[in-house]
């Protein structure tokens, strides 16, 4: 069995919880010892995108969602026991769905943008 660092394990259980805003401080601090990894910097920027996405910022969930798919393509189809498979086409999806004519709702409204798909994140090994 693989080891990883233990902010990896907890990136998980954040995610799966919804907590993405956690997601983001977990693996920033992995991608600050590892700075060349666009894989923990694809993961990251998902995160960042979903969160905004929560807020309203749209734009930015846009850009971020955007940046975050071309960064894990060259780790596809699995690394570091992630499937990067479920997360392309996660992301994928995501970008089809935020609408692509918006910058910006107000908090209050946020609830009237279309959601996003759900994923689960797991490790497979």
């Amino acid at each position: 069995m693989t080891m990883y660092p233990l902010s990896y394990y907890h990136f998980f259980i954040s995610f799966n919880e919804g907590d993405y805003y956690t997601c983001h401080d977990l693996l920033e601090d992995l991608w600050m010892t590892d700075k060349e990894s666009l894989f923990l910097k694809g993961l990251l920027q998902m995160c960042v995108a979903i969160y905004h996405y929560e807020y309203g910022n749209v734009k930015g969930a846009r850009a971020m969602m955007k940046a975050g798919l071309e960064y894990i393509q060259s780790y596809r189809p699995k690394y570091w026991g992630l499937d990067l498979e479920k997360v392309n086409s996660f992301m994928s999806e995501c970008l089809l769905i935020i609408p692509q004519d918006l910058d910006q709702v107000p908090y209050e409204k946020k609830d009237e943008l279309p959601s996003l798909p759900s994923l689960a994140l797991y490790l497979e090994d």
